[in-house]
């Protein structure tokens, strides 16, 4: 299992979401688990608004780390062709039992990491390519490479992810409690030298942040204290066992401890170290 199907995993678990990628808050929509639902769906109203129309003729959109198809089915249901692609698979199992109900043209699940998929593979070329919250998982270089290989020219590239900002490494409170997402500079320099036009740059950090103090207080209210528990359940009832967990895991607990436990996963930490984007580029 790796940490995208974790998180999913543990999303749901928590708090009882069947999406992986963050709520969008602001507008009136106050941030509270009840309101998670609705700001996941405003997230993806958002990446179906950058989409182009589906008519006249078909749009055919290729969403890179489809989670659980969720987004997929959505699409489908306004008309575009949307293949998938998902490394797990868990996850793609997952997708594929529920686009059988979902309506509009069938979908495409390749079970494989983006870099290893082709347009001889896939056997087509695409109008849009889509990465919401799976552009920082791909090598850039790759990332930029596959698009050039799997879109259209004039189609566009679509990417809703996180980066790391100009803070990053500076060694203030929570650096590098955040883990993920590719430099900020260094991406754009970087896209400078592509075939890809800009269109839109829209930063949304402030609007997806809020995400991180709910998850902040559910690590200090629940799991914190759970994790606590246990281990005194296991010092009182197996001191040796427990006290040679903790000997092999030393350095490993530290982290997880600084990384969820400590209070760093909060929105101000986030808004610090991390610059979120919604960007959209034509392939010229």
């Amino acid at each position: 299992m790796n940490s995208r199907e974790l998180g999913l995993v543990l999303t749901e678990q928590l708090l009882g979401a069947d999406d992986l990628h963050y709520g969008l808050w602001g507008d009136g929509l106050e941030p509270s688990i009840a309101e998670l639902g609705a700001a996941q769906q405003r997230y993806s109203d958002m990446l179906l608004d950058a989409l182009p129309p589906p008519e006249p003729g078909p749009v055919r959109v290729l969403d890179v780390g489809c989670g659980t198809g969720h987004l997929m089915a959505q699409m489908r249901a306004r008309g575009y062709v949307a293949d998938g692609v998902i490394p797990s698979e868990r996850l793609a199992r997952r997708v594929s039992a529920r686009l059988e109900s979902a309506p509009g043209d069938p979908s495409r699940i390749f079970e494989c990491g983006f870099e290893e998929l082709s347009s001889e593979t896939a056997g087509r070329v695409y109008d849009v390519v889509l990465f919401s919250e799976s552009f920082q998982y791909i090598d850039l270089d790759a990332a930029i490479s596959g698009v050039c290989e799997l879109l259209k020219p004039g189609g566009l590239l679509v990417i809703c992810d996180f980066f790391k900002s100009g803070h990053h490494g500076d060694g203030g409170p929570g650096d590098r409690s955040f883990g993920g997402g590719h430099d900020w500079r260094r991406f754009r320099e970087r896209m400078r030298t592509t075939p890809f036009a800009p269109l839109r740059d829209e930063d949304i950090t402030t609007r997806v942040s809020p995400n991180l103090d709910l998850l902040n207080d559910l690590l200090q209210e629940r799991v914190g204290p759970a994790a606590g528990t246990i281990g005194e359940y296991l010092a009182g009832n197996y001191p040796k066992t427990s006290w040679l967990l903790k000997l092999i895991l030393k350095k490993k607990l530290a982290k997880f401890r600084y990384k969820y436990l400590d209070g760093h996963r909060s929105a101000a930490t986030f808004e610090r170290y991390k610059t979120y984007r919604l960007l959209t580029y034509r392939y010229e």
